[in-house]
């Protein structure tokens, strides 16, 4: 094991020793392979660089507290990314051989797993781009997937601080659009809006649907749980939503690990103050509490102390599948070594 401060980590890239690159050129993909290389060299015109024909996932290996190294549901992330490319008119790479190049990335840079009980993970990035050059608007022939991946601390350094968010007046996504894929393009989408709220004083934007802007969606980056007054896990629907796994993870624990009723509808923004708690869901925090929603001069409050106590089964639970403290679903753990 490297010998890195884990506890003091945050949440930035830091070089490992391997990643795994694959290529894809008339019509196949090669066999990929493991390199020390981390650099990607292209064409200036490279059709990633012109028209955005890119896609990604974010999981996570974890060292359990027996010893063993696994991952968290990465079929899940291998069918989203088919989805991704579907829809970016990119070649999808073989779910199956998704898994293998995750287990076979971790597993060359096992020293970088952290260890049990320091809060700290080893972030897995897969992505794939456009890599040839292109100039008119239309999809790229060349195509490259590959994975990396950096140790992250704790989300929480100091302690979970429940967040300020706000509704925002900017779109993440268009009815119809590419808002239930993780194409990088929507992340550019978002950063205007997020830098404009930090400068107000907010920590994320809360997105309307872009139709009506009547309904909750999510985040620039997480899914939204809501627990109503009575118990009830409550998650946003609709098709422009990313589907994420920490999401449908966690409505999984609420029902059959904590008994709770579970509901995925549509959430009008007026109905907000009538739920009891809130918080972001996805692969970096598990579960982000909310405790102020800031809607245009309206302000709703959930709590600005502490997450709440809902929530924060829900993420105990999760958190203690992930690391074997807790049994999991059979399929959901991915032994590494």
């Amino acid at each position: 094991m490297k010998d890195l401060d884990w506890g003091n980590l945050g949440f930035a890239y830091q070089k490992t020793d391997y990643r795994f690159v694959a290529r894809y050129k008339d019509g196949a993909w090669d066999e990929g392979r493991l390199t020390t290389d981390e650099s990607i060299t292209m064409n200036e015109s490279a059709c990633v660089l012109q028209y955005a024909q890119t896609c990604f996932e974010g999981l996570k290996a974890y060292r359990t507290k027996d010893g063993h190294i696994v991952c968290f549901r990465p079929d899940l992330n291998a069918a989203r990314m088919a989805d991704s490319c579907r829809r970016m008119i990119m070649p999808v790479f073989p779910e199956d051989k998704f898994v293998d190049a995750v287990v076979q990335t971790v597993r060359a840079n096992a020293d970088w797993v952290p260890p049990f009980g320091s809060g700290a993970t080893l972030y897995v990035r897969p992505f794939m781009f456009g890599a040839d050059p292109i100039l008119g608007v239309k999809p790229a022939n060349e195509f490259e997937f590959r994975i990396f991946c950096t140790p992250v601390g704790p989300y929480f350094k100091g302690g979970v601080k429940p967040l300020t968010v706000r509704i925002s007046d900017y779109d993440r996504a268009a009815p119809r659009g590419t808002g239930h894929i993780k194409a990088g393009l929507n992340y550019a989408m978002s950063l205007y809006a997020i830098v404009d709220a930090h400068e107000q004083g907010y920590d994320e934007n809360m997105y309307p649907d872009a139709g009506t802007r009547t309904y909750l969606e999510e985040t620039g980056g997480a899914n939204i749980l809501l627990i109503t007054k009575d118990g009830k896990v409550v998650t946003p629907k609709s098709d422009s939503i990313l589907p994420s796994i920490t999401r449908r993870s966690l409505m999984f624990v609420a029902k059959e690990y904590l008994g709770l009723e579970v509901e995925e509808r549509k959430v009008r923004i007026d109905e907000l103050d009538q739920f009891a708690e809130c918080g972001l869901c996805g692969t970096a925090a598990v579960i982000s509490p909310v405790g102020k929603i800031v809607d245009h001069g309206r302000e709703i409050c959930y709590g600005m102390d502490k997450m709440g106590p809902i929530t924060e089964k829900l993420y105990k639970t999760l958190v203690g599948i992930q690391m074997g403290e807790i049994e999991a679903p059979e399929g959901w753990i991915k032994r590494i070594d």
